[in-house]
């Protein structure tokens, strides 16, 4: 008997199947997981009762597919993992004209009959939660013991079937540490063409899924390796033995590779692994011999790589959000690498071209830019530098900008037209509202403006002149503090 920690509501769903007269058996990744020692991301059920007889036992399902899945809707749990558990009948599936899907479903009447069309052993494993047993047919346990990804039965068979199957063995691969078995990667090598039948977005939510993992770096090398990153992106491939100049240790395939690893290492998410990945795509078109520099130039690989970018992110069929971020990113990574010095002024021209929100991002790409490159340090004193410069361009302005009121209003409530009266007033609320930023509203503003422009213009002025002080100490100190936490002057 193998024993695990199953949540209570699992629990709850086998014996209310099981009470109901009906076989109960967890199934698939979940079960694999269990075996790992990890925690499932979803849990799935595989029963003996027809879609209508699951329906008639739970109070609140959801039905909307073709392949028999019933969602099981559990409020009251705060597990999000937990919420919506998939209970499917037994079945079995007829042949795959497109290599992408049945030609026809059907239920089965037994779980022999359901776990032989599945795709690989480790996910051909079914556990009775009442029974605490695992049923493995197909030797599951001992290739998740071996760390073996082993398709079920014959392995052409299975890729004629579904040939996004070819994906996601890689995609396990990169996801768990396993190794791909001899035989199965000899069939990918044969039927890995398939993947030409296969739609963009499913080929797309794996290839995501590869990037998304831990060992993204491993996961590609792999597709090139099978033979089959041409199917995915084969823009990639023309990095492949492409040298770079000095400052760079590698090729700009393996540059690539060790950059968007370090953004998996890191845990970001996909906009800047997909950035890390595609920064330098356009460097091979770009390729230059500078007779001065005396080594290879990439002028311009910034801008041709963000059209590329956009070009196989749209191939690939990714929202138009991520599309958009990821070739912004792109165009604007050399920011942060292209000179010696940067200017506050040109900072914040940068975070007016990015967005105040992706301003960190373009930060984070640059850093892993930098590993990538083969430097083993990731915060050097320039980059500290550029955090704190950032910092300094983004604060809160301490200035007239912040007021509740500006110089037109304050002419009409005043009544009065332009002049230097106007400043001094503005400034000397400014000092006010420094002093307590209660005083920061309209009506306070209004009404202290409209005293504030009576008085004589040279003690308008001094007041002015205060407030000006006032604003010029704290931007100091705002400043000082900001370079001190990032140990640069």
């Amino acid at each position: 008997m193998k024993s695990f920690s199953i949540p209570k509501e699992i629990e709850t769903v086998a014996e209310t199947l099981e009470k109901g007269g009906f076989e109960a058996y967890l199934v698939g990744g979940c079960v694999r997981d269990l075996l790992c020692g990890k925690k499932p991301k979803d849990w799935d059920f595989t029963t003996n009762a027809k879609p209508e007889q699951i329906i008639d036992l739970f109070p609140h399902t959801f039905y909307e597919n073709t392949y028999g899945t019933v969602g099981v809707v559990i409020d009251e749990t705060e597990d999000e993992t937990l919420k919506n558990i998939e209970i499917t009948p037994y079945r079995v599936e007829s042949e795959y004209s497109d290599n992408r899907r049945p030609d026809v479903v059907r239920f089965a009447d037994t779980l022999a009959e359901d776990l032989q069309r599945r795709d690989f052993t480790m996910n051909a494993l079914a556990y009775s939660v009442s029974q605490k047993n695992i049923i493995d047919l197909y030797q599951g346990q001992r290739d998740i013991e071996d760390k073996i990804i082993r398709t079920v039965g014959e392995a052409g068979d299975r890729f004629s079937e579904d040939a996004l199957r070819m994906m996601r063995a890689v995609r396990f691969k990169s996801q768990l540490g396993f190794e791909i078995s001899h035989e199965t990667e000899k069939a990918i090598l044969e039927y890995g063409h398939l993947l030409a039948k296969i739609s963009k977005e499913r080929v797309r939510d794996e290839f995501s899924k590869i990037i998304m993992s831990s060992e993204p770096m491993n996961g590609l090398v792999t597709l090139k390796k099978l033979n089959i990153l041409q199917y995915v992106v084969p823009e990639l491939e023309e990095t492949i033995g492409v040298e770079q100049n000095k400052a760079h240790s590698f090729d700009v395939w393996e540059h690539l590779l060790r950059t968007v690893q370090h953004s998996a290492d890191k845990g970001w998410p996909l906009e800047i692994r997909l950035t890390a990945l595609f920064h330098d795509i356009s460097k091979p078109e770009s390729r230059r011999w500078g007779k001065e520099q005396n080594q290879w130039t990439f002028y311009g690989h910034e801008v041709l790589g963000a059209r590329r970018t956009k070009r196989i992110l749209e191939n690939l069929k990714y929202p138009n959000k991520i599309i958009e971020k990821v070739t912004m990113l792109v165009r604007w990574h050399m920011f942060f690498s292209d000179t010696e010095q940067i200017s506050l002024s040109a900072v914040r021209r940068m975070v007016a071209n990015v967005g105040r929100e992706n301003i960190w991002d373009l930060m984070n790409v640059r850093i892993c830019d930098r590993i990538g490159t083969g430097r083993p340090k990731e915060d050097p004193y320039r980059l500290r530098k550029y955090h704190a410069m950032i910092e300094e361009a983004m604060r809160d302005p301490i200035s007239v900008g912040m007021l509740a009121i500006d110089g037109k209003r304050l002419m009409e409530v005043a009544g009065i037209t332009p002049g230097p009266k106007i400043g001094f007033a503005l400034h000397a609320l400014l000092e006010e509202v420094l002093d307590d930023p209660i005083k920061n509203t309209k009506e306070y503003l209004e009404k202290r403006g409209v005293e504030l422009v009576q008085l004589p213009e040279s003690e308008l002025k001094a007041l002015g002149e205060k407030g000006k002080e006032t604003k010029e100490g704290a931007d100091d100190e705002e400043i000082k503090k900001i370079r001190s936490k990032h140990w640069v002057k």
